[in-house]
This record gives C-alpha cells, sequence and structure tokens, in this order.
C-alpha cells in the first residue's frame, strides 16, 4: 500500500513598504501572470498553495501584509507564529531598502531567531531606474543573518527559485546566505513577455 506524501504546514508573512511588489510575488508564484491592475493591499490577504519541492510536499499559509502606516498595528500579531518573514523592498526604491531594517526589528521582537528571513530586492526590471545594488542587498542579508535574493515579479524571474530556496531553508539545507555567483541576479535583466521566456528566466528548479 503506498503512503501518503508528507504534508508540511508553514505559515509565510511578506512584510515591507508599500508598492514594493509583495502582492505581484505572490500573485505571479500563485498564478503565473503578473497583474497589471494592481490595488494595494487593504489589511491583510490570504493565499495557500502546495508545492513539491525534493522529496516533501509543503504547504506554504502565505500572509500578504499592507504596507501602509494605517495598518501596521495589525501586523505583529500575523508575524507572531509564522515560520519564515518575507521581507521585500523595491531596488528602485532605497528608501524601501532602507526601512527595512525597521521591518526585520519587529521580526525578530516577536519571533526572535525562531524565524527564516529573507530579504528580496523585487523590481528588477526596473534597469534603469537601480537604487539599490545587488552587492548592497546582499552584505546587509548577511549582516542580520537573512536569506537573499532578487527578483522581478513583472518578468517573472527568480519568483520559483524565491519559493524553493525558502523550502530548503525549512528542511534546513540552505544556507543562510548565497555564496555562487549564479544565484545573483542579473542586474541588466530586461522586461519580457511569453511564458516560455520568463520559466527560462526563473531557470531550474525542483518545485
Amino acid at each position: 500500500m503506498a503512503t501518503m506524501p508528507h504534508l508540511a504546514k508553514y505559515k509565510l508573512v511578506f512584510l515591507g513598504d508599500q508598492a514594493v511588489g509583495k502582492t505581484s510575488i505572490i500573485t505571479c508564484f500563485m498564478y503565473g501572470n503578473f497583474d497589471t491592475n494592481y490595488q494595494a493591499t487593504i489589511g491583510i490577504d490570504f493565499l495557500t498553495k502546495s508545492m513539491r519541492h525534493e522529496d516533501r510536499t509543503f504547504r506554504l499559509q502565505m500572509w500578504d501584509t499592507a504596507g501602509q502606516e494605517r495598518f501596521k498595528s495589525l501586523i505583529p500579531s500575523y508575524i507572531r507564529d509564522s515560520s519564515v518573514a518575507v521581507i521585500v523592498y523595491d531596488v528602485a526604491n532605497k528608501q524601501s531598502f532602507i526601512n527595512t531594517s525597521k521591518w526585520i526589528e519587529d521580526v525578530r521582537a516577536e519571533r526572535g531567531s525562531q524565524v527564516i528571513i529573507v530579504l528580496v530586492g523585487n523590481k528588477t526590471d526596473l534597469v534603469h531606474k537601480r537604487q539599490v545594488s545587488i552587492e548592497e542587498g546582499d552584505s546587509k542579508a548577511r549582516e542580520v543573518g537573512a536569506l537573499f535574493i532578487e527578483t522581478s515579479a513583472k518578468a517573472g524571474f527568480n519568483i520559483k527559485p524565491l519559493f524553493c530556496k525558502i523550502a530548503s531553508a525549512l528542511q534546513g539545507t540552505e544556507k543562510l546566505t548565497l555564496t555562487k555567483e549564479e544565484d545573483l541576479v542579473d542586474v541588466n535583466l530586461k522586461p519580457i513577455t511569453g511564458s516560455s521566456q520568463a520559466e527560462q528566466q526563473q531557470g531550474n528548479c525542483s518545485c
């Protein structure tokens, strides 16, 4: 008799300033597309998706938080029992990168070291507007003991690898910071269209 695959459930909370692309990252992962009719998240949104990584099936509970100041009082309660905190900034917005320090502080205050933190630099398709280098992002992640990756939800770049990285960290097989050059995003990434191109940009992944 075949055994049922192990189903592990994990809570992922997405944090960061308004309009850095938290919702777009989740939408791209969930549905494989980029919503051009973006509307700001009001309060907290919740989505669930199962993914297969190596020999395990993960049930990811993704909590998408609003970046507006008036909703910040709601966020600590959602951080409190999270397994992973995904802190997103916009590589074309220096202030959103600076503000990740406060988001990281909030996570540490609620969860201490009992949480995996992933620092994500989104919107790498905005090549000529970039204000935060990949080296700055990687350095900050090393300082705070976080994982690091750059993405473009619009171009479909590194979205699946982001979640594979999270799954590997949940399994205890992912190092805290990137060490391989191929894990870093091409800073000259151009926006792309078409699912085949997006899949090619995402790279190979066992998810």
